[in-house]
């Protein structure tokens, strides 16, 4: 959350004259609300449905970057899918985080406490992500470009 992946993907796109995609804008698109409303008013089981059909979806039909949300890795069936795609996971510890987006209630899951609860998601997470990541890029104290420089050299692809 907040580690800039739609910015970066968007510059990673670009970069490699591909097209973006972002699978948090395809379930918002297809369910006419917010992943916030989702999540409020069908809940997070629901919501991660949704989430996994997405991303299938998008896997299935999309050549370029395609960024997905920090719970996509959750599903095992996601995971395996990634298995085949090259995939950068953007880190960020919890200082930059705040900095960024200042943690605040616009995210579901950060409500309450959300430094606790930013700190307790990552712990549950990052195991995931670093298992599906072909590469690991840091995005801490970087500007996007730094980031979609650090993604195309850590994944040795050259721009278009």
């Amino acid at each position: 959350m907040g580690v800039g992946k739609s910015t970066v993907g968007e510059l990673l796109a670009g970069r490699l004259g591909v097209p973006y995609r972002d699978t948090d804008d395809d379930i918002v698109a297809a369910a006419g609300r917010t992943i916030a409303e989702i999540f409020v008013d069908d809940g997070e089981a629901a919501f991660r449905a949704i989430e996994k059909r997405a991303v299938r979806t998008a896997l299935a039909e999309h050549t370029g970057v395609l960024a997905l949300g920090g719970g996509a890795v959750l599903d095992a069936d996601t995971r395996a899918l990634l298995s085949g795609h090259r995939v950068v996971y953007l880190s960020m510890d919890v200082e930059e985080a705040v900095r960024r987006t200042g943690l605040n209630a616009a995210r579901p899951l950060l409500a309450v406490n959300p430094r606790r609860q930013w700190r307790e998601l990552m712990e549950a997470r990052r195991h995931l992500y670093e298992e599906v990541a072909s590469a690991v890029v840091a995005t801490d104290g970087r500007t996007p470009e730094e980031v979609s420089q650090a993604a195309l050299d850590a994944l040795e692809l050259k721009e278009a």
